[in-house]
């Protein structure tokens, strides 16, 4: 059989309820295709208000490949602008973060304010009486929003506001905010990245899967029985997932969760693999405040027990913030932001960080070795298709919610056609993308 291009088949054949064609992954011309309509074309993070801490600050950042500058210019005031010159496409910041009330492009002068105006363009009367400064600003995201400090920006005015679009998904999240004592959560400690050669997808795939960790996470779950014995760090998807009480959920728009908590016994601290310090700072925390309130505090240094996934690039995994960010086709970078909690003591803080460490080093460089042997599989063109029907002959297992939310057993792929289904909706139909 000839091997196929997406551009061969329908949407509905490509993407089908219980498999997707290979092409999907492997066809370059339609990454850019994806980088317009969801990229951009649906809410996409950008970044963390508490990267922006003080009025006039700034954040670099990608929507799909589009070149950006996150800027906050009042309390809550903040836009996201093309990191593009309006004279000559020269990008007009180079540092990743900091604070400026204006930038000027380094090719020929133009000024920006950090709200998108021009300022003043080089000799100006070399353009004429005609010339409208006003018409050659930064062009800026059409419609950014927050939720609980996490800021999101569409091109797209047919989407639904970021609260509806977040739906019942937002209770995970505040879940994750509200372990901190401020209620609020702080992204100002770094980040690790890293680049697999693969398509984005492939990462998507994973993000809410409990079938994979017994298997592609086995060497690390060995390593800590042998050090540590007990029922340490992951250890709990040694045995039949779907036997615990752990669950997935599906919610519209293509976000996930797999909810490892439920499984995970009573405390979260007793669960964390030994870290750098970790005996000092815990007995410096009884020290401060009494054995039982420093118990209390430190099952805020491990992770909250779930991954979250709100489509197409934020992950919540452990005590961290991950983005997903594709550089091309073939090539995606995954990049970890360490959170601390608002109002913890700092030794619980510094846990985190130690914590961040953890699963970034010793875990997703196996996820990255997958990823990477997936896509060096699907390079076979006449073997075409990938399998996401897990589950689907499991219908009693099944529990359909109200506000289009499903909970399916740990291992089901219900999360992967999920997302993959609201994916195909974007693709196959116009979407509206609009700058101010």
């Amino acid at each position: 059989m000839t091997a196929l291009s997406y551009r061969d088949l329908p949407w509905d054949e490509l993407v089908q309820d219980d498999r997707v064609h290979r092409t999907v992954y492997t066809d370059p011309t339609l990454f850019p295709e994806e980088m317009r309509k969801l990229f951009g074309g649906v809410w996409t993070y950008l970044c963390h208000a508490s990267e922006l801490p003080e009025i006039n600050s700034f954040k670099r950042v990608r929507m799909g490949l589009r070149p950006l500058i996150v800027t906050r210019t009042g309390e809550s005031e903040y836009h996201a602008l093309f990191n593009r010159c309006a004279h000559r496409a020269a990008t007009v910041c180079q540092e990743e973060s900091g604070r400026a009330k204006r930038f000027t492009c380094s090719f020929h002068g133009w000024t920006y304010t950090n709200d998108g105006k021009l300022l003043a363009a080089a000799y100006p009367k070399g353009y004429g009486e005609g010339f409208k400064k006003c018409d050659h600003g930064l062009k800026k995201i059409a419609q950014v929003e927050e939720y609980r400090g996490f800021i999101f920006g569409t091109l797209n005015p047919e989407m639904p506001p970021l609260d509806e679009y977040l739906g019942a998904a937002k209770d995970y999240l505040d879940y994750f905010i509200d372990r901190a004592p401020g209620k609020e959560l702080i992204v100002q400690s770094g980040a690790y990245r890293g680049v697999y050669h693969g398509n984005w997808k492939i990462c998507w795939d994973n993000a809410a899967d409990g079938y994979h960790p017994a298997f592609g996470h086995r060497s690390l779950f060995e390593m800590t029985r042998l050090r540590n014995g007990g029922d340490k760090g992951g250890t709990h998807f040694s045995r039949d997932p779907d036997d615990s009480p752990m669950y997935c959920k599906t919610f519209p728009f293509g976000h996930g969760l797999l909810y490892q908590r439920a499984g995970m016994g009573e405390s979260l601290w007793e669960r964390v693999r030994p870290t750098p310090g970790g005996e000092v700072l815990e007995e410096s925390l009884i020290e401060n405040v009494g054995e039982k309130a420093a118990f209390e505090a430190l099952e805020g240094a491990p992770g909250a027990g779930l991954n979250l996934n709100i489509f197409p690039n934020l992950l919540i995994i452990g005590n961290q913030i991950q983005v997903v960010e594709p550089l091309a086709h073939d090539k995606t970078q995954l990049t970890w932001y360490a959170t601390t909690l608002r109002g913890a003591p700092d030794e619980v803080n510094q846990l985190r960080l130690r914590i961040a460490e953890d699963f970034p080093n010793f875990g997703e460089i196996d996820d990255m070795e997958s990823f990477e042997r997936c896509w060096e599989g699907l390079q076979a063109p006449e073997a075409e298709w990938i399998f996401m029907h897990r589950g689907l002959q499991n219908p009693p297992e099944r529990v359909e919610g109200k506000d289009g939310v499903t909970k399916v057993p740990t291992t089901d792929e219900a999360p992967m056609r999920n997302y993959l289904a609201y994916y195909r909706e974007i693709m196959e139909k116009e979407v509206p993308l609009v700058v101010a």
